[in-house]
């Protein structure tokens, strides 16, 4: 991989909230290069080929079926894309991969399995194994000879990981660890060939193990009967007096923690870009289904009520997109840094990741939560056929619903945003505190009305920035008042963790729309501008309501009036008729049958 670092000028991990970014220094969609866009073409057509056809049947379960599938995906490249060469990989940045998990993002069960195996699947191995290990199994991992699968959750421990009760012991002569317990929803496990399990060594350590399929003692429960994703092979797999070479210990002793977390921070990144392609691939059936379905004898995407729907499909799509691909560039970055440090590939992407984990968390709730709205929507646009299986915007919507609880509940993902913010403060990473200090000065001083400012995007520059202050105001309030108090106040962490969510996709969209427009010119970029100003205008209410909610959990009298008038001075939007906005969004992708940005 070339580990040359670009000139630009990048943020540090959650430094948005402090600091503004500009166009120049973002990466956005439309930057893809030739190759990168070949690469997601293939994607696709694996997808809308090998894949969809066979929708019914992957559902069924059908014995051999998604092994080779994942296997015809292997033999295109598709799942050793990000591996080092070295590896049977093609060695490619993590924007490029991140591009291929969102192209394969609409494959429905498909796309778990695929993201189950190139993630939890295989980069524990890759990123944590010692040389031997690795090359074992990542280059059967990277060609799908071997498929992989991630042993973490138990029955009784789910977002409480390191409460598992699963046991390591090493045995008399030294040469095993011996394992006893048992695993709950392990995604890939009725035909994975190799587990990273974790378990607790002297009831205390917890730690991460390679265990191979077919090692005596390890044995699966049966298919679980799921809402959505059927076709994904989900089981509870048992260790009864389980034997582990020595050797395929992973990592070191007691630090499973860090496997485990670390690969989630790269996991939920790339649930966002799954999410994204099973968005897109939502709306042009829905589109597509709005143009021909005849009602009070005209097509229903000519009424008002479906142009909104299928507008705000298009707005939350392109947006979250804008956020993503803004992320995978930083990581992109960062770790081309690291590298040029001397970091090896692994302390390189992971360090990346760990940086601008805080980003990581809000692209995970983004993502899963536009999906949810743009399958809800589809099937609402389908009206009854949409509850009819003979449909697939049925089946998306059931397969919809597991994004919201993968790679971290949302919930907990909402309160990491937060937590993570405020631990890298503490730890002198970023500057919160002056900011925000700031802020609470500006409150009791007289605006500032001075001339106005006439530039481009202006207003919009300004908002964004004013959502920050608002953040800000809350969040330091909160912690002022709350103090070691406000860990337990989570509905409050929620609350701010939902304004840090809007600002950052929001602010990415705006740049977004920034450099495009520097690109393209005022008239080509006239829907996008649409999408930007229709979500900062509706970000200023969401915004505004969720700091309200927070205001009024902790404070009371004077102090509380004072932050409801700051809050409601850094959320005001001027007046725009978002109606009028959105039909002409609507009537685009109407005119093109599909999502078109």
């Amino acid at each position: 991989m070339d580990a040359t670092v670009d000139k630009q000028s990048h943020l540090k991990g959650a430094e948005f909230l402090v600091k503004p970014t500009t166009p120049a220094d973002t990466f956005i969609p439309e930057e893809f290069s030739e190759e990168q866009r070949m690469i997601k073409e293939m994607a696709e057509q694996f997808i809308n080929v090998e894949v969809t056809p066979l929708l019914e049947r992957i559902d069924k379960l059908e014995e051999g079926l998604m092994p080779s599938l994942l296997e015809k995906a292997g033999a295109q490249g598709l799942l050793g894309a990000a591996f080092p060469e070295a590896y049977n990989g093609l060695g490619k940045d993590f924007v490029t991969a991140t591009l291929i998990n969102e192209a394969l993002g609409a494959g429905h069960s498909f796309s778990v399995a695929m993201a189950a195996h190139t993630g939890i699947g295989s980069l524990p191995i890759l990123y944590f194994g010692t040389e031997a290990q690795k090359q074992k199994y990542i280059p059967k991992l990277a060609t799908g000879e071997m498929k992989g699968a991630y042993a973490l959750t138990e029955p009784g421990s789910g977002s409480d990981a390191l409460s598992a009760k699963t046991t390591a012991k090493l045995s008399d002569d030294g040469k095993y660890y011996i394992l006893n317990g048992q695993k709950a929803w392990i995604t890939n496990s009725g035909f994975a060939d190799v587990f990273t399990v974790f378990a607790k060594i002297d009831g205390d350590k917890f730690t991460a193990f390679i265990l191979e399929k077919g090692t005596p003692g390890f044995t699966l429960g049966e298919e679980e009967h799921k809402m959505g994703i059927k076709g994904s092979s989900t089981r509870q797999i048992y260790f009864q007096d389980v034997k582990v070479p020595v050797e395929n210990l992973l990592g070191d002793i007691g630090k499973g923690h860090l496997i485990a977390f670390n690969i989630l921070n790269i996991g939920r990144l790339k649930l966002c870009a799954a999410a994204l392609g099973g968005s897109r691939k939502t709306a042009d059936i829905t589109v597509q289904y709005a143009v021909t379905r005849e009602q009070f004898k005209q097509p229903i995407a000519n009424f008002g009520a479906i142009k909104h729907k299928l507008a705000e499909m298009v707005i939350r799509i392109w947006t979250s997109e804008a956020a993503l691909y803004r992320t995978a560039h930083l990581i992109d970055w960062k770790e081309k840094e690291l590298m040029a440090e001397g970091k090896s590939f692994a302390e390189a992407l992971l360090g990346a990741a760990e940086e601008y984990a805080v980003e990581c968390a809000i692209l995970k709730v983004n993502g899963s939560e536009v999906l949810d709205y743009v399958v809800d929507e589809g099937v609402q646009i389908h009206g009854g056929n949409g509850f009819s299986d003979e449909y697939v915007v049925s089946k998306a919507y059931r397969d919809s619903r597991i994004n919201r609880i993968f790679e971290g509940t949302n919930e907990i993902n909402r309160l990491l945003t937060l937590d993570m913010t405020l631990k890298r403060a503490m730890k002198g990473k970023i500057d919160l505190m002056g900011p925000a200090f700031a802020v609470q000065k500006e409150l009791v001083s007289i605006p500032d009305f001075g001339s106005e400012d006439d530039t481009p995007f202006a207003k919009e520059t300004k908002l964004i920035v004013n959502f920050k202050k608002a953040i800000l105001l809350v969040a330091g309030a909160a912690a002022q008042q709350l103090m070691q108090k406000l860990q337990d106040e989570q509905e409050i962490l929620m609350n701010i963790a939902d304004m840090a969510i809007e600002t950052y996709v929001a602010e990415s969209a705006l740049l977004r729309l920034q450099k495009l427009q520097d690109l393209q010119g005022e008239a080509a970029t006239a829907l996008q501008a649409d999408v930007v100003r229709t979500y900062l205008y509706d970000a200023a209410d969401k915004i505004n309501k969720a700091g309200k909610d927070a205001i009024n959990a902790f404070a009371e009298g004077d102090t509380q009036r004072m932050m409801l008038l700051g809050l409601k001075r850094f959320t005001k939007a001027d007046a725009f008729n978002t109606k009028a906005a959105r039909r002409r969004i609507a009537d685009e992708m109407i005119a093109q049958g599909k999502y078109f940005l």
